[in-house]
């Protein structure tokens, strides 16, 4: 089947031949595919082209005047639908009917609150002992390593990290309440 023609193929497809078809559908998809995607569209939406493109096909077949032009039909059908599902994206919200729903954007009185927290808990943090933060900092920014790992980094005995990381936890949660009295 490599060996024919757009034109003999279409022809064959008309006549209902699946190897026909499979070879057109070999032949054209990566072209349509490369249509899509430089549509910039994402993944699932140059999918959606891609099925929209082959579903023309298949209504339109026995209209098209000249198979031989086959690849262009294709390519200006992908462009259309590429196209059409732009500016239905442009005007979509896309929502996760499945999964939680999302946070509203913060007000001012929410970013207001959060610095002043942040502004605490760094107060509190400087606060702390050398070795407190050498840790915390350690379990906050490398979390894939493991408690050897870190005991060796930090020149500890691997037993007492754990109880010297909650520890220093306390003092800081220790500290960041009493900055909220005052």
């Amino acid at each position: 089947m490599r060996e024919l023609t757009n034109a003999h193929l279409v022809a064959m497809a008309r006549l209902g031949d699946e190897g026909a078809w499979r070879e057109i559908v070999q032949r054209h998809l990566p072209l349509i595919w490369s249509v899509a995607r430089a549509a910039r569209l994402r993944e699932a939406d140059a999918a959606d082209v891609c099925q929209c493109t082959w579903l023309a096909l298949a209504e339109h077949l026995h209209r098209i005047r000249e198979p031989a032009r086959l690849s262009g039909w294709l390519v200006t059908t992908a462009r259309h639908e590429a196209s059409r599902v732009r500016k239905i994206r442009g005007r979509e919200l896309p929502v996760d009917l499945w999964g939680p729903p999302e946070p509203a954007l913060p007000g001012p009185e929410e970013g207001v609150l959060a610095d002043d927290r942040a502004v605490r808990l760094w107060r509190a943090f400087a606060g702390l002992t050398d070795q407190c933060r050498d840790i915390l900092r350690m379990v906050a920014h490398a979390p894939e390593l493991s408690y050897q790992e870190v005991a060796r980094v930090l020149g500890m005995p691997v037993g007492s990290l754990g109880s010297t990381r909650s520890r220093c936890l306390a003092v800081l949660r220790r500290r960041m309440d009493a900055e909220v009295r005052v």
